[in-house]
């Protein structure tokens, strides 16, 4: 079973990689039905509505004052999370025993490049990474 994700996310996420080079950078993933999304190159086709898509992430650094007093991860809300980004700046591209595992693990390598992108599943084992061309949809503004 493949892994989906918008081509603008795996994009951001190899920049937030370059720029902690040569630290490394975790980053919690969201993901939206593919039904919802707004295509940037043509119709969506092949993909169901019901598709989850790798579409968001959550700033590393947000909740990390209040992490630290009440031990919990408040970065992201509870339940939003579909996935994470890790990126390993030395060049290895396998799931480590050191990442922070969810359903799906995206993990980036330098060049820091979409392509030098990976997906795994929770196990550790390889995934396609399919990019699709679409954003989520900008958030309705109150007048």
């Amino acid at each position: 079973m493949p892994t989906y994700a918008t081509r603008a996310l795996v994009s951001v996420l190899c920049e937030l990689a370059a720029d902690a080079d040569p630290n490394s950078v975790s980053v919690r993933l969201a993901a939206t039905r593919a039904g919802d999304l707004e295509p940037t190159d043509g119709p969506l086709t092949g993909l169901d509505v019901e598709t989850q898509v790798l579409s968001d992430f959550y700033f590393p650094d947000a909740g990390n004052s209040l992490s630290g007093v009440f031990g919990m991860d408040l970065a992201a809300p509870t339940g939003q999370t579909a996935g994470r980004f890790t990126s390993h700046p030395r060049g290895d591209s396998e799931v480590s025993v050191t990442d922070d595992l969810h359903a799906t693990v995206l993990v980036g390598v330098p060049p820091w490049e979409v392509e030098s992108v990976r997906a795994y599943d929770r196990q550790g084992s390889r995934r396609d990474l399919v990019l699709v061309d679409a954003e989520t949809p900008e958030p309705d503004t109150p007048v």
